[in-house]
């Protein structure tokens, strides 16, 4: 009996131990650690003391990391945990690193030219080879990519999005019959990052093999990804230590047995065999052939289709916090006929309620969302920050969804009335990121910025949101929420204009007056106030000031179902060279394709209204898009972890 109930009680204490440098998923990491195992006590490690004192503890260390190469290393040097760090590896504990966890182990990335990393996978701490160096340098991935110049366009760089091993080398040798902690190359996994360990690009075999022997005879195992021509480690393994450039916490349930193999030792366990493509009946009222196949493409990118789920988030006239949807931006209920102009301009109607945030977000998660977009479309009370509704939506979230997490509205400097203080947007997006947050998302304050950075000679200051934020948590976590509408213009050769201009291909968009062109033109506050200013100049402006990635609405499709705004989405995504999500107007998979068909090369779609309403699920709209378009999407339903 008593030494039954000290295995219970030694298995109730275990204790992971995580390296906290203020990195942004460490929310999501606990939360994925809780969900593997309910009875893992976790604990932080915030600086040099709180190593000394665990150090005695620690059987199994976690080294997460977002964001700037050159922030988080300073960070590790400014709260002297480096030596601990390469003592612990050093000793062959067991380690693993995640994103910046696993830049941070190379000497040195492109993104900071002069912040030296642990420089651990050379054999001396001394040796200076000048051509080692070299190859050991994280690059950023290269927008004008071979692949990609061949069709005119240019490479989405950051690399966001669902990937896939393409090799896994243990012992020097490619392998099919081993894993490496369970990553299988069937399998994808979520990467959001700019700068990479690079070995191969434009066909470049000689370096790739190069590379590969060299770190193969340091005693290094290996996962090698692709993205368009470029390879680049995606994991790295050597005795006890682990890294890998993906999230696994935000990798569904494949992510999260990755880390339950490392917290249980399993660092080889039997790969999971590759099915064998077969039909697959498809349940949509439209009605696919099931003869089909599962023989998809692989896409240019080498990245997944990726679908988003978006929930409006706002409060109702009762206080409560709801989802709601409507048509450009009318989110109350349509009044009855018998009721008064007078009621309507008052306000009666009430607003749409579609359900809970958190309810239906875990809801999508679970139908197989790729990612889940929280829009805050109203101003909540005046609120101490620690108070701010949308925390809490995200920490329940983040709870039960493991993949990413984007939160907007509100970001941006803030007064709190607790403290009569002014919180810098910085700090705002910090503590969204700290209740489960990937991405942040911003709107109103944007065009602010834009229209400044145009009205100041395209000067880049360093001190807008845009800037702060994506120097400290890197670009790829600043998404810029763009809601333009269309703007008629007769002829542009005679109306003065300094916006770029569209011809309309469609007679049925054409003006009012039989106009042909049109710009878009920038609102904000939820589509109330309109702006000199158009979609394509505000995407280029934040583009420079350090965004990563576009989430491009269309008020003139909004709540439509009639399909995306393509001339728009072709507009901005040909001239930008990040990621553009394509929002408004999605009413059933075929406007998917549509948009996913589209030259140009759009990294995402979401929907909203056609998922809240139950017209089709998320995994209906992937499954068409799979066995009819024959397009990749991630699939992981009835998986266990």
């Amino acid at each position: 009996m008593d030494l039954g109930e000290g295995k219970l009680f030694k298995i109730m204490t275990k204790t992971i131990h995580i390296i906290d440098v203020e990195s942004g998923n460490l929310q999501s990491l606990s939360n994925a650690i809780k969900r593997i195992d309910p009875n893992y006590i976790i604990k932080f490690i915030h600086n040099e003391q709180d190593f000394i004192d665990n150090d005695s503890q620690i059987e199994k260390l976690i080294f997460p990391g977002v964001g700037n190469f050159g922030h988080f290393v300073k960070q590790l040097n400014e709260r002297k945990l480096i030596n601990h760090l390469k003592s612990y590896i050093k000793q062959d504990r067991p380690l693993m690193g995640i994103c910046v966890g696993l830049q941070s182990i190379f000497h040195e990335s492109e993104e900071s030219p002069n912040i030296k990393g642990l420089g651990l996978l050379l054999d001396n701490d001394d040796d200076d080879d000048d051509d080692d160096e070299k190859k050991l340098k994280l690059y950023k991935f290269d927008n004008d990519d071979e692949k990609f110049k061949i069709r005119g366009i240019k490479k989405s760089v950051p690399h966001i999005g669902w990937n896939n091993i393409h090799d896994i080398i243990i012992n020097g040798k490619q392998t099919t019959t081993k894993s490496l902690y369970g990553l299988n190359k069937i399998d994808k996994y979520y990467f959001v990052h700019s700068y990479a360990a690079i070995i191969k690009n434009n066909n470049d075999e000689i370096i790739e093999n190069k590379f590969i022997k060299d770190l193969s005879s340091k005693g290094w195992d290996l996962a090698i990804s692709q993205y368009g021509s470029e390879k680049f480690i995606s994991a790295i393994s050597k005795n006890n230590l682990f890294a890998t450039q993906f999230h696994p916490e935000k990798s569904g349930i494949v992510g999260l047995k990755i880390i339950k193999n490392f917290l249980n030792g399993e660092k080889n366990p039997t790969p999971t065999p590759t099915p064998t493509p077969t039909p697959t009946p498809n349940n949509l009222a439209q009605g696919v052939d099931s003869s089909s196949t599962l023989d998809v493409e692989t896409t240019l990118t080498g990245l997944t289709r990726r679908i988003i789920a978006c929930l409006d988030v706002r409060t109702n006239d009762d206080g409560d916090l709801v989802v709601t949807k409507g048509d450009q931006y009318n989110v109350r209920e349509q009044l009855s006929s018998s009721s008064t102009n007078e009621s309507a301009e008052e306000g009666s109607s009430q607003v749409r309620n579609l359900g809970k945030p958190v309810e239906l977000a875990t809801k999508y998660y679970n139908q197989g969302a790729d990612e889940i977009t929280f829009l805050n479309i109203t101003s909540f009370r005046n609120s101490p920050l620690k108070d701010l509704p949308m925390l809490q939506v995200l920490k329940k979230a983040a709870e039960t969804i493991f993949v990413p997490l984007t939160v907007g509205g509100g970001i941006k400097d803030l007064y709190d009335p607790e403290t009569g203080k002014t919180v810098p947007a910085v700090d705002v997006a910090h503590l969204y990121f700290q209740s489960g947050a990937d991405k942040i998302s911003i709107g109103s304050d944007a065009v602010t910025i834009a229209e400044n950075y145009y009205a100041n000679n395209g000067e880049i200051t360093g001190l807008s949101s845009i800037e702060t934020i994506s120097s400290k948590f890197g670009n790829q976590a600043v998404v810029i929420s763009v809601d333009p509408k269309r703007k008629y213009i007769k002829d542009p050769t005679t109306e003065t204009t300094t916006m770029q201009t569209i011809k309309i291909t469609d007679p049925s968009q054409y003006g009012p007056n039989g106009e042909q062109y049109c710009y878009y033109q920038v609102t904000s506050q939820g589509g109330r106030k309109i702006h000199e200013l158009g979609a394509l100049e505000l995407c280029l402006a934040c583009e420079k000031l350090g965004a990563g990635e576009i989430l491009l609405n269309s008020i003139d499709h909004d709540g439509s179902n009639k399909g995306f705004n393509l001339q728009l989405l072709q507009q901005i995504k040909s001239q930008v060279s990040i990621p553009v999500i394509a929002s408004s107007g999605a009413g059933n998979p075929q406007h998917f394709q549509q948009v996913f068909e589209m030259d140009c090369g759009i990294d995402a779609a979401l929907g909203a209204g056609l998922f809240h309403r139950g017209e089709y699920t998320v995994n209906q709209v992937k499954k068409y898009l799979q066995q009819e378009a024959k397009m990749d999407v991630r699939l992981d339903e009835d998986l266990e972890l």
